[in-house]
């Protein structure tokens, strides 16, 4: 189920990219302000999401984004090893940096209380050369931003997030995955995060 989206006075510009090392991220954002579909991805697609302490992470991390960063979170979806967004803030890539760096902090020191050493092994085995600040990669270098230009493209975002976990086989009905935001359009249950539903 997808609500019908209005824009109203937001100004959508079209998506601009910029290309960085092919090592890197190919693509960054540009409007910060704008609002975008945004995915994390977890180091070698391991699967560290499998209890409710590890999803508790980011939900708590996304509410505190929301309280204190000016973060809008309008769409969201966490599975065993990655995370799509729909959301917007005044510097969207400083925030976004700020919760995969506090998140991968947090996540490591789980998978040490949970003595996790083969996750352990593997995010330290994957990490690329380059990071020299960590022992660990938690994330996947990169988002792959995507600006929402209109209210058929914020739908059709809306619909592939809610739909994951069904495509996946995880759930029979998209709004039985606790950790989406298809419990606060279809239930209008907002008990786990609170979704802005501003753009509907």
């Amino acid at each position: 189920m997808v609500p019908k989206l209005l824009f109203g006075n937001l100004i959508v510009i079209k998506t601009l990219f910029l290309k960085l090392s092919p090592m890197r991220d190919r693509y960054k954002i540009i409007e910060q302000d704008g609002v975008h579909f945004l995915t994390s991805t977890v180091s070698e697609w391991l699967p560290v999401f499998t209890s409710q302490p590890y999803f508790d992470i980011v939900v708590e991390t996304l509410k505190f984004c929301i309280d204190s960063k000016a973060f809008k979170l309008y769409a969201y979806v966490i599975l065993d090893n990655h995370f799509h967004l729909i959301a917007s803030s005044p510097d969207l890539s400083s925030t976004m940096a700020s919760l995969r760096k506090y998140t991968a902090k947090r996540i490591i020191e789980q998978l040490e209380a949970d003595n996790k050493s083969w996750l352990l092994n593997q995010l330290t085995f994957f990490k690329k050369r380059h990071k020299k600040e960590s022992q660990y990669q938690v994330w996947q270098e990169g988002m792959h931003p995507e600006l929402i230009q209109n209210a058929e493209m914020l739908s059709q975002k809306i619909e592939y997030i809610h739909k994951n976990p069904v495509a996946r086989g995880y759930v029979d009905e998209q709004e039985h995955w606790r950790y989406s935001s298809a419990r606060n359009y279809v239930n209008d249950d907002h008990s786990i995060i609170k979704v802005d539903c501003s753009l509907c």
